[in-house]
């Protein structure tokens, strides 16, 4: 296994390590589904999605309760969902979804990771054609019949349906799919774990352990940034 292969595991772990980091995006992902769809859980879709992302990452009832009444007041923040692309070193396609309640703060740390650590931001759709959006939900393994579960959500987009280390299901569905393939989980009566939109490279870059390294550098100094909430790259991992 190489050093890529590596940083992926140490990458996942950090990513959920820090408990400040969790709570704040997944306030803010409630915050933006309260000004989307309202704070009623039982008719705003993505306001369920977020509640339960909270809950995955152990966020009390209370806080979560908190951050909804939170986006309701006349007070509540404003946060503006923004999307940035670029190029680390090594050629390797980088794509930053942020969530800000200050948009130069934001494009100056970005603008100024990217020169740091040797990459270049670019201009809007100068990588995104080489990424395919796509959405995933993760329910529990125990007690479900994969053949049965699978035709019954296909109606429903179902495009993929990955059984995981830790007795996790993973189901994708296209980015347009999203919300049906929601939908159909909710009405089968399936728990989900956590939900997400994520983008998966067409093609992926292999690069050397000492380049490696150079991307690991600004993709860390990226996901330290408390406006990204997610970062995706084109450099292979195996």
């Amino acid at each position: 296994m190489g050093r890529a292969f590596e940083y992926r595991k140490a990458r996942k772990m950090k990513r959920w390590a820090s408990m400040a980091k969790n709570f704040t995006k997944v306030g803010r992902e409630i915050a933006i589904a309260v000004k989307e769809g309202g704070p009623d859980p039982e008719y705003n879709a993505r306001l369920r999605l977020a509640m339960q992302n909270a809950k995955a990452v152990n966020m009390p009832k209370a806080n979560i309760d908190n951050a909804i009444k939170r986006a309701t007041s006349k007070d509540a923040e404003s946060y503006d969902e923004l999307v940035y692309e670029g190029y680390a070193p090594h050629g390797v396609a980088v794509i930053v979804e942020t969530a800000t309640d200050n948009t130069n703060r934001t494009v100056a740390n970005v603008r100024h990771a990217f020169s740091k650590y040797g990459g270049s931001l670019g201009t809007s759709g100068s990588v995104d054609y080489m990424f395919a959006r796509k959405g995933i939900f993760k329910i529990k393994a125990e007690g479900v019949d994969l053949e049965e579960l699978e035709l019954s959500l296909i109606d429903f987009g179902l495009d993929e349906l990955q059984v995981e280390d830790d007795g996790i299901l993973a189901l994708y569905a296209e980015f347009e799919q999203y919300g049906a393939l929601q939908k159909g989980l909710e009405e089968l009566g399936l728990e989900v774990q956590s939900s997400e939109l994520i983008r998966i490279p067409s093609h992926t870059k292999d690069l050397s352990d000492e380049e490696v390294e150079d991307v690991i550098k600004l993709l860390d100094r990226l996901e330290e940034d408390e406006d990204v909430t997610n970062v995706f790259h084109n450099m292979n991992e195996e």
